[in-house]
């Protein structure tokens, strides 16, 4: 029987509100996916998409890049089996599966962006991205979102970030920035200008490695 929190009922959360953090650093964030509430396995970010979550202290939107994804039991003790059935099968053979798994992400922290007061007091989002480390993580349980598609070519209008994507510690790095440039370059409708000066940008940061760049742009298959 599943037990949702009651913040987290669907009905109460905007589509794109797909997990919660359970674990935080300075460089990146561990998130559990919040369970959907048909029989089916809750919603797995793709490798090298944008998520952000909120540093409520600061109000800092604070972006980040998946490089890292898993579904396992909630047990840790026993390990899930093969069962030969399709997802049809377990939905009415097998339902409670469904509430015996968990989904988890990893995401890299690649820049954020402020929150400045306006007028009269009032808090609203700066236009100004910093594509460097925040001051501080998201905390314990705040939501993580799928980045929207406007949110995504603000943030990438710069490409420091590709400094910090070719950083990330215990991922495919040479992947992960291959397929956060695929994922840009199409929310931006092939946009070749943009393409051509991140393979630039990549070129001088791995200019002394031409065979890793190589192989990040042979990656980026368009």
């Amino acid at each position: 029987m599943r037990l949702p929190l009651p913040q987290f009922a669907h009905q109460n959360r905007p589509p794109n509100h797909i997990a919660e953090v359970i674990e935080t650093a300075t460089t990146e964030f561990l998130a559990q996916c919040l369970e959907p509430e048909d029989l089916s396995f809750p919603v797995m970010p793709p490798f090298g998409s944008w998520v952000r979550s909120i540093d409520e202290e600061s109000g800092n939107h604070v972006y980040a890049v998946v490089y890292h994804a898993t579904t396992s039991p909630i047990d840790s003790v026993h390990r899930a089996r093969a069962l030969g059935l399709s997802l049809q099968d377990l939905r009415e053979q097998q339902p409670q599966i469904f509430a015996m798994l968990k989904t988890e992400f990893r995401a890299a922290i690649v820049g954020f962006r402020p929150c400045e007061t306006g007028v009269a007091g009032t808090q609203r989002l700066s236009e100004t991205i910093y594509q460097h480390l925040p001051p501080r993580p998201p905390q314990i349980h705040q939501a993580v979102y799928v980045c929207e598609s406007e949110e995504v070519l603000h943030f990438s209008e710069k490409l420091d970030f590709l400094r910090a994507l070719l950083q990330v510690n215990g991922a495919p790095v040479d992947a992960l920035t291959a397929a956060a440039i695929r994922e840009i370059y199409q929310l931006r409708q092939a946009d070749r200008t943009w393409l051509v000066n991140a393979g630039r940008t990549l070129s001088v940061l791995l200019k002394d490695d031409y065979d890793r760049l190589r192989v990040i742009l042979s990656q980026i298959h368009l």
